[in-house]
């Protein structure tokens, strides 16, 4: 097809023979540095595009030939491209060995909807695409900052062309950590301005339905906090609270440091702390004999907090380019 294209560019003028060369060196260069199999209508078509520069008549500009040329080599390219995604077939086994996880694993996020649904080949085996595997990445990617329910909801919404309600869920993330974010830092305010627990009576009686001022019963504290009224009965049987009871109907009363007790075990807990590991914690408080082990592990929820804050940040990197690719 090379000679071709010199052949047809002999019996012309010097202006033409430039035309000719150029597109030529243009055929070349396809050739030598992209695939050629996403340029087969390109390799083609180049030798018929110099035969119908040289048979053109002198009316119509060079420039309107070299455009022509261009545009169709181009345009081939583009065509090509964007095909080559649907002409590669992924097997299940192949996105599971890239990430790590059993091609079972594969096919439960597909028919969980996480993956977009994968064509058939003729005896009934999943073909997976190149879009299919940014999917399984960007879900991948969401998990260590959002959760496997979250991450989950994320792409199913992604996949039915719901992006709103995707981005409403991302948003929700990024809410709870600032909140999270900004417990702590209440917590840590707390602990700095904490004075020796002072020894109170705890048979005195509520002078208010809601208890002694400053009191509260087990169902608002559970409200506040976001909880059931069965997890601070846990909590308590397992020492890490000390309610006293109302004399005259027997209801758990909270006192302030009773709440500032549940609202540290319940930040410690969120931060994947065991009862057995915030109990010393807890008694350490009281005693206020040293805040040591409690700044330690405050400090530790902190590098939990950025490393989930990270890890959002890839999620979102990875979400983006998968919808990319979806276009």
């Amino acid at each position: 097809m090379c000679l071709l294209a010199v052949v047809c560019s002999l019996p012309v003028v010097c202006s033409r023979r430039v035309v000719c060369s150029l597109a030529v060196v243009c055929y070349l260069s396809v050739l030598c540095f992209l695939p050629v199999l996403c340029f087969l209508p390109v390799l083609c078509f180049l030798p018929v595009l110099c035969f119908l520069s040289v048979a053109m008549t002198s009316t119509v500009s060079l420039n309107f030939r070299w455009r022509l040329l261009l545009t169709a080599a181009c345009g081939s390219a583009v065509v090509m491209a964007s095909n080559l995604q649907t002409r590669v077939r992924l097997r299940p086994v192949d996105l599971a060995r890239g990430n790590g996880l059993s091609t079972q694993a594969v096919r439960n996020y597909e028919e969980a909807g996480i993956l977009p649904p994968a064509d058939r080949t003729a005896a009934g085996y999943r073909a997976y695409t190149p879009l299919h595997a940014s999917a399984l990445r960007a879900f991948l990617a969401l998990l260590p900052g959002h959760g496997h329910a979250t991450a989950a909801s994320v792409l199913r919404a992604v996949n039915a062309g719901a992006d709103g309600e995707a981005y409403r869920l991302i948003d929700e993330s990024h809410a709870q950590l600032l909140d999270d974010r900004r417990t702590l830092r209440a917590v840590e305010n707390a602990l700095r301005d904490l004075e020796p627990t002072t020894t109170r009576d705890r048979s005195t009686p509520c002078d208010t339905p809601g208890g002694t001022p400053g009191g509260t019963f087990i169902g608002p504290l559970a409200g506040r906090l976001g909880i059931r009224p069965a997890t601070l009965r846990k909590w308590e049987h397992a020492g890490l609270l000390r309610p006293r009871r109302d004399p005259r109907t027997g209801y758990r009363v909270y006192d302030e440091d009773d709440v500032r007790d549940a609202l540290l075990v319940h930040q410690l807990r969120r931060g994947g702390y065991l009862l057995e590991q915030i109990a010393p914690l807890i008694a350490q408080v009281r005693s206020v004999g040293g805040l040591a082990p409690l700044e330690g592990a405050l400090s530790d929820w902190h590098g939990r907090l950025s490393a989930r804050g990270r890890a959002m940040l890839s999620g979102a990197a990875e979400l983006d380019a998968y919808l990319r690719e979806r276009g």
